[in-house]
C-alpha cells in the first residue's frame, strides 16, 4: 500500500529490525504475507459489518505494514521474485474484496441501500481496474496509469471511514461512489493506453 518510493525508505529503517527477528526465528516472507490478509479479512468482515470503523481502520493500518515487512524479508532473504509478487497481488484481491464486501454488508444491516450499492460499485471496477492491469501485461503492454490505484482507493475509504466512526453523515456512502466513478475513469485510461500501445507495435497488415 505504500507505493511511494521516499515513504518506504523512510519506514524501513523500522521494518528492518522485525525483517532480522522474524527471519532468524524461521518465519517466511511468505507466511508474513498470508497472516496480513487474514488479519485483513477478519478485520473487515467483524468490525465493518457491525459498524466499528475506528478500531477497523487503526488495524488495518498496522496491517498495512505487512505489505513493507514480507518485501524487506524477501530481499533479505534473496528470495525476491515473480513468486511473491504474484502471491501479494492475488491476496491484496481477497483484502479488497473482504472490506468493500464489510460496508455492503453493514449497508444492508444499516438500510442504506446507497451505501451497500456503492460499495458493490467500488468493488467491481476496482477488480476490473487491477484485471485490466494484469490482462495488459499478458499482451505485453503496460497500464500503469490511472487516478484511482489500489493504494488511492483504500486511503479514501479508510479516510471516509475514519470519519464515520466520529459520526459525520454520508461521508462513506459518497466516498464509495467517489471511488467507483474514479475507477471507472481509471478502466477507461488503461484501456486507451494499451490500445495505444498494442496499435504502435502491430505489424502491417498483410497484403491480400
Amino acid at each position: 500500500m505504500l507505493n511511494n518510493p521516499a515513504a518506504r525508505k523512510v519506514v524501513s529503517g523500522a521494518i528492518e529490525p522485525p525483517a532480522r527477528l522474524l527471519l532468524r526465528m524461521g518465519v517466511s516472507p511468505d507466511a508474513v504475507t498470508v497472516v496480513g490478509t487474514l488479519g485483513a479479512v477478519a478485520t473487515a468482515l467483524i468490525c465493518l459489518p457491525q459498524g466499528w470503523f475506528i478500531p477497523a481502520v487503526v488495524i488495518m493500518l498496522v496491517l498495512s505494514l505487512s505489505d513493507l515487512l514480507d518485501g524487506t524479508m524477501a530481499r533479505m532473504a534473496g528470495t525476491s521474485g515473480p513468486w511473491g509478487n504474484f502471491l501479494d497481488a492475488t491476496l491484496d484481491r481477497i483484502a479488497d474484496g473482504a472490506i468493500f464486501g464489510g460496508l455492503a454488508i453493514y449497508g444492508a444491516f444499516q438500510d442504506q441501500p446507497w451505501l451497500t450499492a456503492g460499495a458493490v460499485f467500488a468493488l467491481v471496477v476496482g477488480q476490473v481496474t487491477s484485471y485490466a492491469k494484469a490482462r495488459a501485461e499478458a499482451v505485453g503492454a503496460t497500464a500503469n496509469v490511472g487516478i484511482a490505484e489500489r493504494a488511492e482507493r483504500l486511503i479514501v475509504v479508510g479516510l471516509a471511514a475514519l470519519l464515520a466512526g466520529f459520526g459525520v453523515p454520508y461521508v462513506l456512502a459518497g466516498a464509495l461512489w467517489l471511488l467507483g466513478v474514479l475507477g471507472l475513469i481509471t478502466v477507461l485510461q488503461r484501456i486507451v493506453v494499451v490500445r495505444r500501445q498494442l496499435k504502435t507495435t502491430a505489424g502491417p497488415a498483410p497484403d491480400a
